[in-house]
C-alpha cells in the first residue's frame, strides 16, 4: 500500500464513506502477507516510497505469478528483476498488461503512472556487452519514476566517446556508470563531472577479470571523488540508489 493509498483510505473513513469493517478488510495482509514460499511486504510502499520489487531468479515461474497477482490485488506496480522469457510468459498469461524488457531481464506492469522526475538520470556504459545490465537500471529507474537516458558504449578505448556525451552528463542530476573488463570509464567520468556518480562493475571480461572482480575493485580504488560502487552486475541497486539521489534534489528545489 502507498502513502497516497493510506491516505485517502483515511480520508474516506473520516468522511463516513468507507466503514471501520471495510477499512480493516482493506487492511487484512497489511503490513505482511505470508505465503508458504513468501512474506510480501505490503507495508514497504509506505516506508520507502516504493512497493517491493521480485527477484525473480531462484523462484519457479508460477511462484512469480502468484506475487505478481498478490502486488497487484494490493495497488501496487509492479517491477520483476532477472526474469527469463519463461517467467515472462507466465506472468503475461495471467496479467496481460505486463511489459518484458528482454535485454534487462525485467517485467514491469504499470497500472497507476508514478510521478515523473524533473532531474534526470543518465546511464552510460563501456561497451555493448554491458548493455544488459544498464537496461535493468533504466527499466528500474523508469518504473520508480526517475527520467532516464542512455549513452551506451562509450569505452574509454576511444576517449572521444566518452568525451562525446558531456552535454548528456552536465544535463544529468546523476550519473549510473556501467563497464566490465578494467572498469575504468568511471574514474574518467568521475574526474569530468561535479555530479554524484554510482559505479557498475559487470562480469564482462577475460579470465583475469574474475567475474568482474577486476573492475570491481578498480571501482572501489578511483582516485576520483564522488563515486559510489554497486554490487557485480547490480544494475537494480544503482537504479534504487540514483533513484533516492534525484529524489533529494527535486525536494531541494520545491
Amino acid at each position: 500500500m502507498e502513502r497516497d493509498d493510506l491516505k485517502k483510505m483515511l480520508q474516506e473513513v473520516r468522511r463516513g464513506s468507507l466503514g471501520v469493517a471495510g477499512a480493516l478488510e482493506r487492511l487484512k495482509n497489511w503490513p505482511t502477507e505470508h505465503l508458504p514460499f513468501a512474506a510480501i511486504d505490503h507495508h514497504r510502499g509506505l516506508r520507502q516510497g516504493q512497493a517491493e520489487v521480485i527477484f525473480c531468479q531462484g523462484k519457479t515461474p508460477s511462484q512469480v505469478v502468484t506475487i505478481v497477482e498478490r502486488l497487484l490485488e494490493a495497488g501496487a506496480n509492479v517491477l520483476a528483476t532477472r526474469a527469463t522469457p519463461d517467467v515472462f510468459a507466465a506472468v503475461q498469461a495471467a496479467v496481460p498488461l505486463a511489459r518484458y524488457n528482454e535485454a534487462g531481464r525485467v517485467i514491469t506492469v504499470s497500472r497507476r503512472p508514478p510521478k515523473i522526475t524533473r532531474g534526470s538520470v543518465l546511464v552510460m556504459t563501456a561497451g555493448t556487452s554491458d548493455i544488459p545490465v544498464a537496461e535493468e537500471a533504466v527499466e528500474t529507474l523508469r518504473a520508480l519514476g526517475s527520467r532516464a537516458t542512455t549513452a551506451y558504449d562509450a569505452g574509454v578505448a576511444g576517449l572521444h566517446r566518452v568525451l562525446s556525451h558531456r552535454t548528456q552528463m552536465d544535463n544529468a542530476r546523476v550519473i549510473i556508470v556501467v563497464a566490465g573488463m578494467e572498469g575504468a570509464l568511471a574514474s574518467v567520468i568521475g574526474g569530468l563531472v561535479d555530479r554524484p556518480l554510482v559505479a557498475v562493475p559487470t562480469s564482462i571480461g577475460y579470465g583475469a577479470g574474475a567475474g568482474g572482480i577486476a573492475p570491481l575493485l578498480t571501482m572501489l580504488n578511483s582516485c576520483a571523488a564522488g563515486i559510489g560502487v554497486v554490487n557485480i552486475d547490480n544494475g537494480f541497486g544503482a537504479a534504487v540508489l540514483a533513484h533516492r539521489i534525484n529524489l533529494l534534489g527535486e525536494r531541494s528545489r520545491a
